[in-house]
Order: C-alpha cells, then structure tokens, then sequence
C-alpha cells in the first residue's frame, strides 16, 4: 500500500488510496468516537448496534443477525455471550440444537433507551460538523459498499 501525502499541514492526515485502509482507518476513529460517549454507560459501540439491530429485526436467528451486521461469528458469538450474562440479550432454542435465535430483553431495551439519548448526541455533532449532505452520502455510500461486498 502506498500513501499519498497531499501538502500536508501538520495536524493532516495522509491520503490513503486503498478503499480498505480509509474504511477502516474511519471505523476506527468513529468507534473511537462513540466508545468515548458510552463508555460511562458501560456500553460498547458493538453492543449498542446489536441492541438496535434486535430492536429492529426482532427475534433473529444469530447467524442472520451476523450477516446483517457484515460481523464475523466469532466475534458475534464473544460479544452476545457478554450480553446475555447482562441479561440485555436471550438466546432461545431454534428449530434445531445447532440454531440460536436471538432478541432483546427486557433489560435490553432499557439498556437502548438509556443509551439512545447518548447515541443521538453524538450522531447529532458529528452530523452538525459534517454537514447534512456529506452525511447522508456517507450513509448511502457505506450502504452501498456493504452490500456491494457481502453480495
């Protein structure tokens, strides 16, 4: 990978040319960034996003809900067990022994709405800063490349 350094001032950040880098280079500024927001609510960004995504979906099975999340199953699997010792998550029995089903408890969807305050806050700046049209083309953009990749 080479680096493109574009008259650089001192506080900028080099150009990288690689789609991959600059992605996750973002995701990790950004997680950064929001771990910092929730950290006091002993929430992390992953487990904010996968209290949203039951809150949405519904009961799931875990392997949908990894897909949904373009989440490696291991990591999915370490996240969600923390969860369910937290009580925020159920695992229930599929239709099968291998199958998991997952949703949001009670204690889950507390735990979202105390969150989403801190949650709307920061999209709220970080919007503000951007500006409303960068920021929804960098949410169609990432949609985009998600579901581009994971065809």
């Amino acid at each position: 990978m080479y680096i493109h350094l574009l008259c650089m001032k001192a506080s900028s950040m080099p150009v990288l040319d690689c789609l991959c880098a600059s992605f996750r280079r973002a995701s990790r500024a950004l997680t950064q960034h929001y771990d910092e927001a929730m950290r006091p609510l002993g929430l992390t960004p992953t487990q904010f996003t996968i209290l949203q995504a039951l809150s949405i979906t519904g009961t799931v099975l875990q392997g949908r809900l990894g897909a949904i999340l373009a989440m490696d199953s291991t990591t999915l699997t370490r996240t969600l067990d923390t969860m369910v010792r937290h009580g925020w998550v159920e695992k229930l029995q599929g239709n099968d022994r291998r199958e998991r089903r997952l949703c949001l408890s009670q204690s889950g969807q507390a735990q979202l709405n105390h969150a989403l305050p801190v949650w709307q806050k920061v999209q709220a700046r970080l919007r503000r800063q951007l500006g409303d049209e960068p920021w929804q083309a960098l949410l169609t953009l990432t949609n985009k490349v998600t579901s581009t990749v994971t065809k």
